[in-house]
């Protein structure tokens, strides 16, 4: 019997939706990266983009554990000579919640083409509308 091999025409992609609504800000990111990876099917091939599409709606009703929301920063630089950014994930969450949940999934894929393509296919949102229902996305318990 030989290895069995995804190969990307053949992945089929489904849509989950995912309520971040008094959960960890990261335990919800780890959900939403190995579906968008594609980790939670039997067919998963490291080197195929075998993932799903992933909706997060309550975005701003996440919470960070501990004294995050005072000591964690992000941090971005220009390119410029002391272009150094940072916001305090206090006001990040208060400002774009969504931002704050794109950076966390996007920090738990691959830093390559795969992990890319598979950031695009996250969708999210601050409330609890989304404009996804056409494509009859399943609840995901985290």
């Amino acid at each position: 019997m030989s290895t069995f091999m995804a190969k990307p025409e053949t992945v089929k992609r489904g849509w989950y939706v995912i309520d971040a609504a008094g959960k960890p800000l990261g335990r919800v990111a780890v959900a939403a990266a190995n579906i968008l990876r594609g980790k939670h099917r039997p067919i998963f091939t490291p080197h195929v983009d075998c993932g799903e599409f992933v909706i997060i709606v309550n975005a701003d009703k996440a919470i960070l554990t501990g004294n995050k929301m005072e000591q964690k920063y992000y941090r971005r630089h220009t390119g410029y000579i002391g272009g150094l950014k940072e916001v305090q994930y206090k006001t990040l969450m208060a400002k774009r919640p969504e931002l704050a949940m794109q950076l966390a999934v996007k920090g738990m894929l691959p830093h390559n083409t795969i992990g890319a393509k598979s950031a695009t296919r996250l969708k999210v949102y601050a409330g609890s509308e989304h404009n996804h229902a056409a494509q009859q996305p399943v609840a995901v318990e985290v």
